[in-house]
């Protein structure tokens, strides 16, 4: 059964907080920084209607801004360090196994071109080319939570061959330019260094076109599955012809579906997984043997989910068919491809998360630094919510509550969802608090990071 939400279950992840940044005060040379790191985490998970240096610094009570932009852009502090003492708690409290790491890109749209990395260059959210900031993600995801693990901010070309203004930003000599791909690799490598558990590795088709993602996970043997173009060469099992490129998506679909034997299996599944919005969708899969690399076998996978009721448009039906690639176990099961498949939307999530609950590109920061520090800041405020909602325990099938919290005498003590319209299933995020309160997350589970080497 659900929790109550209480003033007293607020007041325990107040100090599940207090305790979480107080074990972090070993990052900095001065009592004060600490003081005002401490404040400005809390303000990143305070209802607030933009999480600037303004607005935090008048939720702490500042009569400034100074002291949250002197903590962002002038003190002692390395943002690496909080990054490996994010990583760490991740995996103390959430680590698992079979986790899946996931990678995705997210922009920031800016103006002007004094913000580090800030360039006409393809936008995500509004799907044409925008001045924007991009920042490569990985997600760590396992059954009971997710969060952001490691961030890598893209430098475009233009601005990695121009030192000076690299060196105007922040930008240390040492930084050069890296295809989005390539600091995708690099994140993965520093999380396999760091001992991460994980089982799989999952992304969209901008890093699944590239070899270098593929090959770093052949080399590890870690399974994958991978967005690639419907135009990408495959090869096939040994003694078959390659898998030529095709114009068209539906050929390919209605090709590999229409087959039953062979090689070519249709899958289809029946639960929404891949976390649209746009309305109802009824997926429907594919698969077709590709050359495996034994003991692996390797699956192309067509992925159609077909709109239904008012999403449903002529065109529709072309335009939602996705590719996929899967290299995995030989004793892999089409429904764990399934699952790992729609696995990818919680970097998705994340994403919103981030930018809706905590600010994370409300920044007002234009350099290297202050921006790295700015959003593992956010990172570890997500961090605390992913651990604090794995600790807050999902409804029973078929009941939303406990029978009692409807009963007489009852009405003072409400649920989390009746109090503000909030259900652990929903991605948004834990639950809402009342106005003035300050974050939500449950209780009981230690916070306490250990102090990098």
């Amino acid at each position: 059964m659900m929790r109550d939400v209480t003033a007293e279950l607020i007041a325990e992840w107040r100090d599940e907080l207090t305790r979480l940044t107080g074990s972090l005060g070993h990052l900095f040379n001065r009592p004060e920084p600490r003081v005002v790191f401490a404040q400005f985490v809390e303000g990143l998970l305070a209802e607030l209607p933009k999480k600037n240096g303004w607005t935090l610094s008048e939720r702490a009570g500042h009569a400034s801004a100074d002291r949250m932009q002197w903590l962002l852009n002038g003190s002692v502090w390395e943002a690496g360090r909080l990054r490996d003492a994010v990583r760490d708690y991740l995996v103390e409290h959430l680590g698992d196994p079979e986790a899946s790491l996931v990678i995705d890109d997210t922009q920031a749209q800016k103006k002007g071109i004094k913000s580090v990395g800030v360039a006409f260059q393809h936008c995500g959210l509004t799907g044409d080319v925008r001045n924007c900031q991009t920042t490569v993600m990985l997600t760590y995801a396992t059954t009971t939570g997710h969060a952001f693990l490691d961030r890598r901010l893209y430098l475009p070309e233009e601005w990695a061959e121009d030192r000076e203004w690299c060196r105007a930003a922040g930008i240390p000599d040492e930084v050069g330019f890296a295809t989005k791909p390539e600091l995708a690799v690099a994140m993965l490598e520093e999380a396999v260094a760091a001992g991460v558990p994980l089982s799989w590795l999952l992304a969209d088709s901008g890093y699944g076109r590239d070899p270098q993602v593929r090959a770093w996970c052949h080399d590890r043997s870690v399974p994958y599955v991978l967005g690639v173009p419907v135009d990408l060469p495959l090869d096939g099992p040994p003694g078959e012809p390659r898998h030529p490129a095709v114009k068209r998506a539906t050929t390919c679909f209605i090709t590999s579906a229409s087959v039953t034997s062979g090689n070519v299996v249709p899958v289809v599944s029946a639960p929404k997984v891949n976390g649209s919005t746009t309305g109802p969708r009824s997926p429907s899969r594919s698969r077709a043997r590709s050359r495996p690399r034994a003991p692996r076998t390797g699956w192309s996978c067509a992925d159609r989910c077909i709109p239904t009721g008012a999403a449903k448009t002529a065109s529709s039906i072309h335009r939602e068919i996705a590719y996929l690639l899967v290299h995995a176990p030989n004793a892999t099961t089409a429904s764990e491809i399934i699952t790992r498949a729609g696995g990818r939307w919680q970097i998705e999530e994340d994403n919103e998360i981030n930018k809706q609950l905590v600010g994370f590109a409300q920044y007002q920061v234009r350099k290297w630094t202050p921006w790295h520090r700015h959003i593992i800041a956010c990172m570890l405020a997500t961090a605390f919510l992913a651990v604090q909602r794995a600790a807050f325990p999902e409804p029973e099938p078929g009941s939303d509550s406990d029978p009692e919290s409807s009963a007489p005498g009852k009405a003072l003590t409400t649920t989390g969802s009746e109090a503000t319209g909030w259900s652990p299933d929903r991605s948004c995020g834990p639950p809402p608090t009342p106005s003035g309160t300050a974050w939500p997350p449950p209780t009981s589970t230690p916070t306490t990071l250990s102090k990098p080497p």
